[in-house]
């Protein structure tokens, strides 16, 4: 059987597909200052408040196989905070990890940078979490380049 891969508009449907990988990212994140209830609400939370409504610029997609969801991403407008500009943000991007590999998280991407473009967007910006070095690599080589790092220090 061939192997179909669909990116599409994510729908009301596709909530429980989308929480249901809500636990892996939370793990992903490995901030030992925090418990992991603290995290788990946290991108319970962010999943949330991405799945309402806005009036600012933002879409979620699906990325199936053979009509499965297996993955998805969030993509939203966002201000550049060097220079002020309006540009386009992925807050959170997940594939299930028996799918991982297979080319969806970069198919998500290049659609989400479609989308920026025809908004008008120079920048992509995206967030990862510093333990998290599997996607760090990953959006490496979909060209991201580090410009800040976030720090924090635990002071108990």
């Amino acid at each position: 059987m061939k192997t179909q891969i669909n990116i599409r508009k994510a729908t009301d449907i596709d909530r429980a597909f989308i929480f249901e990988l809500s636990p892996r990212l939370a793990e992903v994140a490995q901030l030992a200052w925090h418990t992991d209830e603290v995290i788990q609400k946290m991108q319970d939370d962010y999943i949330t408040a991405m799945l309402l409504k806005s009036a600012v610029p933002q879409i979620t997609l699906i990325a199936e196989i053979n009509a499965k969801p297996y993955g998805f991403i969030h993509a939203r407008s966002h201000t550049d905070s060097i220079s002020g500009e309006v540009c386009g943000t992925i807050p959170l991007l997940a594939v299930l990890p028996k799918a991982q590999g297979q080319g969806l998280g970069k198919l998500l991407i290049e659609s989400v940078e479609v989308w920026a473009k025809e908004l008008g967007y120079r920048l992509l910006h995206l967030e990862v979490f510093a333990k998290n070095n599997k996607a760090y690599s990953f959006y490496q080589q979909q060209g991201f380049t580090a410009e800040t790092v976030h720090m924090i220090k635990n002071l108990n």
